[in-house]
């Protein structure tokens, strides 16, 4: 019997107790580089299933986990693991225990899936030789804190535990598509997530004298307001760009003109050079409008997660899984998404594809988006994102 005739029914057996094992995921959330007893869960399963792997990776939590297969390149397949701090409002039996923090993204879901790959590859390799090796990233800290460039700088890409990762692949719940949907796209899926901090200088006053002051918060006002023409003016309107201000911090009293004040919010592109030419406008508009009003300020610009973008190989493979499930409905999907991903710096080192698994109830018209107090996974959609990553894996392409 070949993998893929045995794979459904192995990982129908796996189901019940791959979703106590979620369920226990989301009653522990940890957040990013704290992900100490999720480590130890994913460590205890990959020991049961008899796989080689190598734990305290991406800043001491992440485990890198190999199955022998035959060749010299591995596939290799990542989750994340870490939780958010937000305070939960499921309700549900196994919410979180640990106060103010909750898997709001689906990094449970996420984990589960993988640890039951390995579970069902562990158990195909026993028939007959996986045709390619697989390599497992169990990766902590998506979420801001740099958990896929500690992976790769640990060396998880290059042959850590056996044969280097050629191509590798993640997959996100969507709570925007039907559960068991797999949604695909070559080129951009997500943007970059770059943050900027601005600080304005001016000098204060008694309010009642506003002309001995060179008043921040009118520099600041002018800044806000000239920070839209970057999108409505400098950019292609072919090209997708967002810039938001979500932070303005000034003055401690109604009657006094504060001397300084403080700008944050992000910056988001879908292509390198539009990113580029969106920062330098930042830096170029602030400074000006700043001067404008006898103000300077200081612009710091921190990098975050460079734009998703799938190859298009990687992708087609994708496709192809998807298109053997039959449970699953592959969707293309037509337009790339503004939020972010730092999966995005594995596919500047190999070809990568990150593809988004449905998990709406089709029983309700809506639910929870990504980051909401009320989210959860859908335990449906377990088995379309094991068997995704497990056709990935037996593919002889």
């Amino acid at each position: 019997m070949t993998h893929s005739a045995q794979l459904s029914q192995l990982i129908q057996n796996e189901l019940p107790s791959l979703i106590a094992i979620r369920h226990d995921l989301h009653t522990h959330p940890e957040i990013g580089l704290n992900e100490t007893r999720t480590s130890k869960v994913i460590q205890r399963e990959l020991h049961s299933a008899g796989i080689k792997f190598q734990s305290g990776l991406g800043g001491g939590t992440g485990v890198i986990a190999q199955l022998p297969g035959v060749g010299d390149k591995s596939i290799g397949l990542r989750a994340d693991i870490d939780a958010l701090p937000i305070i939960e409002e499921t309700g549900l039996s196994y919410s979180s225990q640990s106060p103010g923090i909750m898997h709001a993204c689906g990094h449970d879901g996420h984990t589960t899936i993988l640890i039951g790959v390995a579970r069902v590859l562990a158990k195909l390799a026993k028939i007959a030789p996986l045709p390619r090796p697989v390599t497992l990233l169990f990766q902590p800290a998506e979420e801001n804190l740099g958990g896929a460039t500690r992976m790769i700088a640990d060396g998880c890409l290059t042959g850590l535990l056996g044969p280097s990762i050629s191509e590798i692949y993640g997959l996100h719940c969507w709570p925007w598509l039907a559960v068991n949907s797999v949604g695909v796209r070559n080129g951009p899926l997500l943007a970059s997530t770059d943050y900027f901090s601005i600080t304005v200088h001016g000098r204060g006053s008694h309010a009642a004298w506003p002309h001995l002051s060179h008043d921040p918060v009118i520099a600041m006002a002018a800044i806000i307001t000239a920070l839209q023409t970057v999108v409505s003016r400098n950019t292609d309107p072919n090209d997708a760009v967002v810039v938001s201000v979500c932070v303005v911090m000034a003055g401690h009293a109604f009657n006094v003109i504060p001397q300084d004040g403080a700008l944050e919010g992000t910056i988001r592109t879908l292509n390198e050079q539009v990113r580029a030419n969106t920062i330098k406008r930042i830096e170029e508009i602030v400074d000006h409008a700043a001067r404008m009003h006898g103000c300077t300020a200081d612009v710091k610009i921190s990098a975050g997660c460079p734009p998703t973008v799938n190859h298009p190989t990687a992708t087609d493979a994708v496709r192809r899984a998807a298109l053997q499930i039959p449970a699953a409905q592959l969707v293309e999907m037509e337009n790339p998404f503004m939020g972010g991903e730092d999966f995005a710096f594995y596919g500047k080192q190999i070809p990568a594809s990150f593809f988004l698994l449905g998990i709406q109830d089709p029983s309700r018209p809506s639910m929870p988006a990504l980051h909401h107090p009320s989210f959860n996974f859908n335990d449906d959609a377990i088995s379309t994102g094991i068997e995704a990553f497990c056709r990935l894996a037996i593919s002889d392409s």
